[in-house]
């Protein structure tokens, strides 16, 4: 489990493609603190580290993946959200975010505001669990984030400047596309709704 508190946009190192899965080399700041088997959050995908090697880390993303993500988008140079895995005996700064991306967004438009950044993100729902609820929270890219402008296929998120700094939001602009992860509380809700209204 993850918190939605990115600890470095890192950047990608080089990119392989076997079959139909993509190996994903990465730099970052913590890498000496690595070891094989761990998991690490990309930008909202939990993927599990299968090399390490001087200052890099690898990690594979198969099809089922890239299919649903924006993995499959990234080129080198990019900036990846990471973020390892939760502490049990740490506090939980964001919300309970699973690494389980739901659908990928596209941002429709970004406008600054007095320091601040309002971001808004489209998505076309294929379940009745996507849904975002105001002041509710979602995971965009891995980032533990609070919904403002909820509406059945679209939200804003509102960006302070440490998160614009620190995440790969900086990057994002009209078009971009981004991993959104709901709420695993509402999604657990609306299921339970759903299924007594199907009785």
């Amino acid at each position: 489990m993850f918190s939605g508190i990115v600890e470095e946009a890192a950047p990608v190192v080089s990119l392989r493609q076997e079959k139909d899965n993509l190996h994903i080399t990465m730099k970052c700041s913590f890498t000496n603190e690595l070891k094989i088997d761990q998991s690490i959050s990309h930008n909202g995908v939990c993927l599990t580290v299968v090399d390490i090697k001087d200052d890099t880390y690898t990690v594979t993303a198969i099809r089922e993946t890239l299919d649903k993500t924006n993995l499959g988008l990234l080129k080198p140079g990019d900036k990846v959200n990471l973020e390892r895995s939760t502490r049990l005996d740490a506090r939980l700064d964001g919300h309970m975010v699973q690494g389980h991306v739901d659908l990928t967004a596209t941002c429709r438009s970004v406008r600054e505001a007095e320091g601040s950044w309002y971001y808004l993100f489209e998505f076309s729902p294929s379940s009745p669990e996507h849904i975002t609820v105001e002041k509710g929270s979602v995971s965009v890219n891995g980032v533990s984030l609070t919904v403002v402008n909820s509406k059945a296929t679209s939200f804003e998120v509102a960006i302070i400047p440490f998160t614009h700094q620190v995440t790969n939001f900086h990057q994002i602009k009209d078009g971009s596309v981004v991993n959104i992860e709901f709420d695993i509380l509402g999604k657990y809700i609306a299921r339970i709704l759903n299924q007594q209204l199907d009785k």
